[in-house]
């Protein structure tokens, strides 16, 4: 059998393809969050990836069967001489809630994959084939921070220029709860930020231009004007 000496996000991407799973799946095979298993396909560095996910990948990657391997090689291969944009798999969208109460929006602390470091989000979560964004945008918040919100406008969609995924935007109004971190395997911690102050803790060049101006609007010094 081949070995893998070092796995890197392309490595993975190809392992995924070979097993034939979603995202999910995959993520859930790993033990690892989808936002690592997101980034990985993202990762166009091609960077080593943590020990804990090398472990994780030797793991799947020595239980497979020869069909398996022999998928991956040929996936890898094709990957890696450049034939196409890299193996293929499903396609990844994500439902992000703007959550504000007053002048304030609602943000989340994740940890970076593979990384020590952290960075600030809006709540999100993944839309598995057949859901409904807005409602996934809604139910996910709630499952990470433990606020209850409703949409109020939806803003858009993109591919995310960091993660590489689909992105569905939605303006969504508090209702009840306060902010606490409840997924906390892949948080560090919820707060409320001044909508004035977001780009405080998210760099303005990633934010969503319909985001931005609608944080605009919810400032106290707009609405006076």
């Amino acid at each position: 059998m081949d070995v893998v000496d070092q796995w890197t996000g392309r490595r993975a991407s190809a392992l995924q393809a070979a097993l034939r799973m979603t995202y999910e799946e995959f993520a859930e095979a790993l033990r690892v969050g989808r936002r690592t298993v997101a980034s990985w396909h993202a990762d166009k560095a091609d960077h080593s990836l943590s020990a804990s996910a090398q472990r994780a990948l030797d793991s799947a990657y020595e239980d497979a069967s020869d069909a398996v391997r022999a998928r991956f090689m040929h996936q890898l291969a094709a990957s890696e001489e450049g034939h196409g944009e890299g193996p293929p798999v499903v396609p990844l969208t994500v439902a992000i809630a703007v959550v504000i109460r007053g002048d304030e929006a609602l943000l989340v602390c994740r940890r970076a994959a593979d990384s020590d470091t952290i960075t600030w989000q809006f709540p999100a979560g993944v839309v598995k084939p057949g859901a409904a964004a807005s409602v996934v945008a809604v139910r996910e918040t709630l499952a990470e921070t433990g606020v209850h919100c409703s949409v109020r406008q939806y803003l858009g969609r993109r591919l995310h220029p960091g993660t590489g995924v689909w992105c569905e935007y939605y303006l969504c109004d508090h209702l009840a709860g306060e902010a606490e971190n409840r997924d906390a395997d892949e948080n560090v911690s919820v707060v409320w930020a001044r909508c004035r102050e977001v780009t405080k803790f998210i760099p303005s060049h990633l934010i969503f231009r319909p985001i931005l101006e609608a944080l605009e609007k919810e400032d106290p010094r707009e609405r006076s004007a």
